[in-house]
């Protein structure tokens, strides 16, 4: 007969690959996506270097779990945020303040999985982050479009660049510096009027789609 998992052993697999990808998570928060490497990560997991090979046979393995891990928790993060709001505007600007929001309460990070320079394998595995991210605010944007309250356009052309507006307003080498929480919420504030702006929404302000961003800690991956 062949070998059939138990319940146990098969949580006890589980649990050891999420305590690998959270360790990979905690390096690349630390010291970038260059920082998850095969060794360090099984030190920081407390397994063998091998365990970790027989889960990832190769760092661009271990980058795409991560990423992976990284886009389902903040993917669903917009959505919760997105869908507690009272209509298809004021989602597409929860789900866009959300998400930036948390890109910057852990910047390095959100940098590593979305912008750092790596290796041509590395980004590969990275893009399912980015287009998650657009198809998300796709969707939103979408539904807004078909509630007539933005104007019909492309959104395969707005969603990169909404993407591109989070990237480099918030964790580019050009983002302001948001050292301080407050400057953290004026940071998510302007960037969430302007890309609201650029989809045709000229009164966000005064329409209440843009409030205080609550800010919260955000939870570990694993």
């Amino acid at each position: 007969m062949p070998y059939r998992r138990t319940e146990n052993v098969v949580r006890r697999l589980a649990a050891r690959h999420d305590a690998i990808v959270a360790a990979a998570a905690a390096l690349a928060a630390e010291g970038g996506i260059n920082a998850v490497q095969i060794s360090p990560v099984s030190q920081r997991a407390g397994v063998a270097t091998g365990t970790v090979y027989r889960y990832f046979p190769s760092k661009t393995d271990l980058v795409a779990a991560l990423a992976a891990a990284i886009t389902e928790r903040e993917i669903a993060a917009m959505r919760r945020a997105a869908d507690a709001a009272p209509g298809p505007l004021s989602a597409l600007a929860a789900a866009f303040a959300t998400f930036a929001a948390r890109a910057l309460a852990e910047r390095k990070l959100a940098f590593a999985l979305i912008a750092e320079p790596v290796d041509a394998a590395s980004d590969a595995a990275r893009l399912a982050f980015r287009t998650a991210l657009a198809k998300e605010l796709g969707t939103r944007l979408l539904a807004a479009m078909q509630a007539n309250l933005l104007p019909d356009q492309d959104i395969a052309v707005a969603t990169p660049a909404l993407v591109g507006a989070l990237i480099e307003g918030l964790i580019g080498p050009l983002a302001m510096d948001a050292a301080s929480d407050a400057k953290m919420r004026d940071a998510v504030q302007a960037l969430t009027l302007f890309a609201l702006r650029g989809v045709g929404v000229a009164d966000a302000r005064a329409r209440g789609l843009v409030v205080q961003t609550r800010w919260v800690q955000r939870e570990r991956v694993g």
